[in-house]
């Protein structure tokens, strides 16, 4: 398995912008700072990058559409998932 310049370049750029996304489309104020959405949006990405390397899909001419949207989805799913994460914990009440 070989990552690629490109599928790591692609997985930062759809990290960014989902972890961006993820912040704004959660109404409410936010707990977290939109760098660490970000950050979480470009790991997601990079795994992304690393399951469809390993599954075999990733080798195409061109553009890697399924492994872009693998890479949106995952990053996706992370930011949504530790924003319902990081509300859940505030709404517990301790006594």
């Amino acid at each position: 398995m070989e990552l690629t310049v490109w599928g790591i370049i692609t997985a930062l750029i759809v990290g960014l912008i989902v972890g961006a996304l993820g912040r704004l489309v959660v109404p409410g104020r936010q707990p977290m700072p939109i760098w660490l959405h970000m950050l979480i949006g470009v790991g997601a990405a990079l795994l992304g990058t690393v399951i469809a390397r390993a599954s075999g899909f990733a080798e195409t001419a061109g553009i890697d559409w399924r492994e872009l949207m693998l890479q949106v989805l995952l990053a996706a799913i992370a930011v949504a998932l530790v924003v319902g994460v990081g509300r859940s914990r505030r709404g517990v009440t301790h006594r």
